[in-house]
């Protein structure tokens, strides 16, 4: 049973790698015809495993055209939350949208979001498991299992946020978490507490930010140890471990810039932006057409989804925005885009994105952003605000200033401090994939109340208390009828 297993995460990968990064891959003999202990045997094919994963983020999983790896993902955390607004019914995410998925345990959307990460997790224990032992440098094993390691926590991360109750810190959090998949061949496994959960992403990062010290990537769609040190800033960050936040948020950010108000505006759609410090590119050769991101979020493209219902922002967030702020330019108040060109045949909606632009209007691609600089500026500042730092604030003004010249330097401090920067959080991370896991991690309820959306289009869900026990996703069924160990959330 196992061996099967094994063999078929190995074809798994195998469909990734035909068109990974690895341009000199094809040259090579198919993976599909290579046993596990072949595939696995030396660092080179480990790297091609790897370069597996990396393509593995922005791929088709299921038939369906709105499951396209972490976009996808991220989209439906921020439709999820009050920040993006559909101005009109749509059949993608709506479930997600009027929150009806969450309680619903067949819901596709809660599949895919439970499958897509243990997927990843499976294939970088794949990883993980034949590092120490495979034929190759330590330099190369450090670099492929150190990558490898980042992908685990990361993806146990994402799922423990979703699918358990939320982390608090000064307690023992003993509620169920997720299952702690650590091996290849089984699935298995109860469901950990959340405390549990927590310590095994650390030691995950931790092991990972030894091994990559000193590595060198060749492109921002590898993880490094800044990366590494962003995902600990994170996760800090959820675990209201305020000081370690501060700390790893600040290694993260050093040495790197934030762009220029120049560059803002072109699209968010290059990951050689050198603000960007994680993202998949999506060349020409991988595009998935329709289901690429750039299908789903930018302003452009012409998808039936964006020429009827293109992504708006909540226009009471939109009107906190000064106008001499950049990011104000990422939003049209009228719905017109008159830069754009957009052709007569797409809606025009007020307050609506154009932060994500495609290649165009018959070309979808559009780079994907996973974490970058001006993240790291905000986690540190919040951290250090809660702490009562009397630096925070100076912080916030160096980042503030790259967005908004005219901004001065804040006298807030306390809740207040903290409260200023959670809102420039939510003006600066607007549908990257962070305000549903926001909202839940700080306690606060959901309000799209006195803005743009639309009652009626939500089903009526314009508050949720933060008692309220959908913000702890079912376990999808399918997932509890193949492991009987799996204990499902209050229904």
């Amino acid at each position: 049973m196992k061996s099967n297993y094994i063999k078929l995460i190995t074809a798994v990968i195998a469909v990734f790698v035909l068109g990974s990064c690895s341009d000199d891959f094809l040259d090579k003999k198919p993976t599909e015809f290579v046993d596990y202990e072949g595939a696995t045997k030396t660092t080179d094919n480990l790297m091609t495993l790897l370069n597996g994963i990396h393509r593995s983020l922005y791929v088709r999983y299921e038939s369906n055209q709105n499951e396209d790896g972490l976009g996808s993902l991220m989209q439906q955390i921020d439709i999820a939350g009050d920040d993006v607004v559909f101005p009109v019914t749509n059949g993608w995410y709506l479930q997600v949208y009027n929150w009806s998925s969450f309680s619903n345990e067949n819901s596709q959307d809660l599949r895919f979001q439970f499958r897509t990460y243990y997927r990843i997790i499976r294939n970088a224990n794949t990883i993980i498991n034949a590092a120490d032992s495979a034929i190759g440098s330590d330099a190369d094993k450090k670099i492929v299992k150190g990558q490898a390691l980042l992908y685990r926590a990361f993806c146990h991360y994402q799922l423990v946020q979703l699918f358990g109750k939320r982390y608090e810190n000064g307690i023992t959090n003993s509620q169920l978490g997720v299952p702690i998949i650590l091996t290849v061949g089984s699935d298995n496994f109860p469901r950990s507490t959340v405390e549990e959960v927590y310590a095994q992403i650390n030691k995950d990062l931790d092991e990972a930010n030894i091994l990559l010290v000193g590595y060198a990537k060749p492109n921002n769609s590898y993880l490094d140890l800044k990366v590494g040190q962003g995902l600990k800033a994170r996760v800090a960050l959820t675990q209201g471990n305020w000081a370690l936040a501060a700390e790893y948020a600040n290694k993260a950010r050093t040495g790197k810039n934030l762009m220029p108000s120049t560059d803002y505006t072109l699209g968010f759609n290059d990951y050689n932006n050198k603000e960007w410090m994680w993202g998949s590119h999506i060349n020409e050769v991988q595009s998935d057409g329709f289901g690429n991101f750039g299908a789903y979020m930018s302003r452009n493209f012409s998808s039936t989804v964006i020429r009827s219902c293109p992504k708006a922002i909540n226009s009471k967030l939109y009107n906190m925005i000064p106008e001499t702020d950049v990011r104000s330019l990422l939003f049209d108040k009228t719905g017109k885009h008159t830069a754009l060109e957009l052709p007569s045949n797409f809606a025009k909606f007020p307050y609506t994105s154009q932060k994500f632009l495609a290649v165009s209007t018959g070309d979808s691609r559009c780079d994907v952003p996973y974490m970058r600089v001006a993240e790291m500026y905000l986690i540190e500042a919040e951290a250090k605000a809660r702490l009562g730092n009397a630096d925070a604030a100076n912080i916030l003004f160096e980042f503030e200033k790259t967005r908004n010249p005219y901004y001065t330097l804040s006298t807030n401090s306390g809740q207040a401090l903290v409260d200023e920067i959670l809102l420039q959080r939510r003006i600066e991370l607007w549908g990257e994939g962070f305000r549903f896991y926001d909202l839940k991690r700080t306690g606060s309820a959901l309000d799209r109340t006195g803005a743009n959306h639309d009652s009626g289009i939500v089903n009526g869900v314009m508050v949720v208390d933060p008692s309220d026990k959908r913000w702890q996703w079912l376990i999808p069924r399918a997932e509890i009828n193949a492991n009987p160990l799996i204990v499902q959330n209050p229904l």
